[in-house]
């Protein structure tokens, strides 16, 4: 089992640097950094966990800069996105950027991508693209980047994205960089089965096709699909996202389930400093500790 915690990411808390060096010293595999680029005032949107918006939403800094940071302290944490609102970007900029990051910290990153739930703050950024469209917009610009990443003299031709044949550098590391889905829904464990290289879904956003929350009737339903696509469901990463402290009960139920990596997130998205963070990462410390026994 691998151990991973999830940063609010804000600029008055712990800066990502720190952070990943404290992980890494503590014995973690991986730190995950969110995005939002903003938040449009006026929002019609629904925050998905209910309740107002936490402050961490409106202060999230840049997931790559912060990685290029983290890099720079490390040496085996893996580095990723959880998770990098892949639509809201310039595709070939995206394509350096996510390469850039990877190559300055040696292989180590993993691009967990996700469509998003704030319909305005897509509107934004690309006011072309429906919202209904997003799924398909996603799977598109997956094999866009793996085009980028992968060719020599690269050349891409899609409904939503397309360029002309290009030399796109510098290319990852390992020819690729991993992509982890972490859209958590019915349509979104779809996804994941089909074409990602890991499933990163927060625990208590897993819906199975009743609409009703059920992690492991998810786990189980995403194994499955990954095997009717032709892919072997069970040798498929995934690491899922803690909603809350941990029980020891429930990640020992998810672990039986097939989970690789727990995600631990912030005790809460109110903007905590600095210092406590430090002390929820030792008390997580302590929860894995007890699950490791």
């Amino acid at each position: 089992m691998k151990f991973g915690y999830l940063t609010g990411n804000h600029a008055e808390g712990i800066l990502p640097g720190d952070l990943a060096r404290e992980l890494e010293a503590r014995g973690f595999d991986s730190v995950w950094f969110p995005e939002h680029s903003h938040i449009p005032v006026d929002r019609r949107s629904p925050y998905p966990n209910g309740g107002p918006l936490p402050g961490s939403y409106f202060h999230m800094m840049d997931p790559w800069v912060s990685i290029a940071a983290a890099a720079a302290e490390t040496t085996t944490l893996t580095l990723g996105t959880g998770i990098c609102l892949l639509l809201e970007h310039d595709l070939l900029d995206l394509a350096c950027a996510v390469a850039t990051a990877d190559v300055l910290a040696e292989g180590r990153v993993v691009m967990g991508i996700g469509v998003g739930w704030n319909e305005e703050e897509l509107e934004n950024h690309r006011p072309d693209l429906p919202f209904k469209k997003r799924y398909s917009a996603m799977r598109e610009r997956v094999e866009a980047l793996r085009t980028a990443w992968r060719d020599e003299e690269a050349t891409f031709s899609g409904t939503w994205d397309s360029f002309s044949t290009s030399w796109v550098f510098p290319k990852p590391v390992k020819g690729t960089v991993p992509i982890a889905l972490g859209n958590a829904g019915p349509l979104g464990i779809q996804h994941a089965a089909e074409y990602a290289d890991e499933w990163a879904p927060i625990d208590v956003g897993v819906m199975n096709t009743d609409g009703k929350p059920d992690v492991l009737g998810g786990i189980q339903r995403f194994r499955n699909l990954a095997d009717e696509a032709g892919r072997d469901g069970s040798s498929i990463p995934i690491s899922l996202y803690i909603w809350g402290r941990p029980r020891q009960e429930r990640l020992e139920q998810y672990a039986e389930a097939g989970v690789t990596q727990f995600v631990f997130t912030p005790v809460n998205f109110d903007l905590p400093s600095a210092d406590d963070t430090l002390r929820y990462i030792d008390e997580l410390t302590s929860a894995v500790e007890e699950f490791r026994s």
